[in-house]
């Protein structure tokens, strides 16, 4: 049975991700753009997105990747459950000890944030609106649990950096849970039971902040990144044979029709907090349905910037706070093309730099 997803295929998704990932943190900084719904829910955000759909202006392209480009993280997490089916369960590797494992991901996670981190601070020292942090929250960012603490939107900065805390959290919870038992019963059991508990805090957003900063929010697209690797017929590989003519590939339909129906069906939900719950899982299959569409040109692209998205994300908070000042106000679009010049650019030399650095033993 050939697979969901190939390797080019996922760094395709992750170029993707995190090129929504990068655009949605600047643009939401914006004057009078529309700001997301991402760890709370609140109606009047998607309201005030929907006016604006209906009666567009030039930033509309604006409003919409700030309201849903925080969306690559869900597409991120799905990636690191497909990948540790992969590598742990499918792969060659032998049976690996709970110490040995979280060691080693922590090290993995732990190369690529310090480079960022390090530039983070000193940039942030001699910037205006220095973030003073306390000794607790250092030790909890270095420490990647930072997220546990109370009020996790005001201990972890830059704000992107939570990211390092939920995964290292999902990969703990992965090898002693969901790597033991591997039924697909258990991993739905979850999904289920983190989307009830998430749905019994409607009233009560600062406790649903702290559990979507947390494991509980990100076990639907990460569960559904293990369901896809382990049984893959649940959900179809589609698109895995092409029609040629000439150099000239034609996806199948089905895709492009998942596609349509996964945009539809994130619009929808987006418009009340019970569906917003499960928009996660309609992003993951969009992307999936996107990269199995794109043309050779556009796939080839997103696998370059797939093959820096872990420097993108720790090198884009520097460029933001350089950049979004001067433009918060105006000349909005001549900003965001200098910040995206300018996180590409300096993503390429933290790549570089991170690929010096060891890299950990498992």
């Amino acid at each position: 049975m050939k697979e969901l997803l190939s390797r080019k295929e996922c760094s395709a998704m992750r170029g993707v991700a995190i090129l929504a990932i990068m655009l949605h943190n600047y643009c939401h900084w914006l004057r009078g753009i529309v700001r997301e719904n991402e760890y709370t829910w609140q109606q009047f955000k998607f309201d005030e997105l929907w006016r604006l759909t209906l009666n567009p202006d030039e930033q509309l392209p604006m409003h919409l990747v700030s309201f849903f480009g925080h969306y690559g993280v869900p597409v991120f997490l799905f990636l690191s459950g497909y990948g540790l089916v992969k590598k742990y369960e499918q792969g060659k590797l032998p049976e690996v000890g709970l110490w040995r494992f979280v060691r080693y991901n922590y090290l993995k996670l732990f190369r690529i944030f310090i480079v960022g981190f390090v530039a983070f601070i000193l940039l942030d020292a001699i910037t205006p609106g220095m973030h003073r942090y306390t000794w607790t929250a250092v030790v909890g960012m270095l420490g990647m649990f930072a997220n546990l603490f109370e009020d996790p939107s005001h201990v972890v900065w830059p704000g992107p950096y939570w990211y390092f805390s939920i995964t290292l959290q999902l990969y703990i919870f992965y090898r002693l849970v969901l790597y033991r038992w591997r039924h697909w019963g258990v991993v739905a059991g979850m999904i289920v039971l983190c989307w009830l508990w998430q749905l019994s805090c409607q009233d009560d957003a600062v406790l649903l902040e702290r559990l979507r900063y947390n494991l509980i929010g990100g076990v639907l697209p990460f569960g559904l990144g293990l369901l896809a690797a382990r049984i893959p017929t649940i959900i179809p590989t589609l698109g895995t044979k092409h029609s040629h003519v000439g150099n000239k590939i034609f996806p199948n339909w089905e895709y492009i029709i998942a596609l349509l129906l996964a945009v539809a069906l994130i619009v929808a939900l987006s418009s009340n907090f019970q569906g917003w719950l499960w928009v996660p899982a309609f992003i993951v299959v969009g992307t999936i349905a996107l990269v199995k569409v794109m043309p050779e040109w556009m796939l080839s692209y997103s696998v370059w910037v797939g093959g820096i998205s872990s420097a993108i994300f720790v090198a884009h908070p520097l460029v933001r706070k350089i950049i979004v000042r001067p433009y918060i106000y105006d000349d909005m679009y001549a900003g965001l093309l200098l910040y995206v010049v300018a996180t590409l650019f300096l993503s390429w030399l933290f790549k570089k730099l991170i690929d010096q650095l060891p890299s950990p033993k498992l």
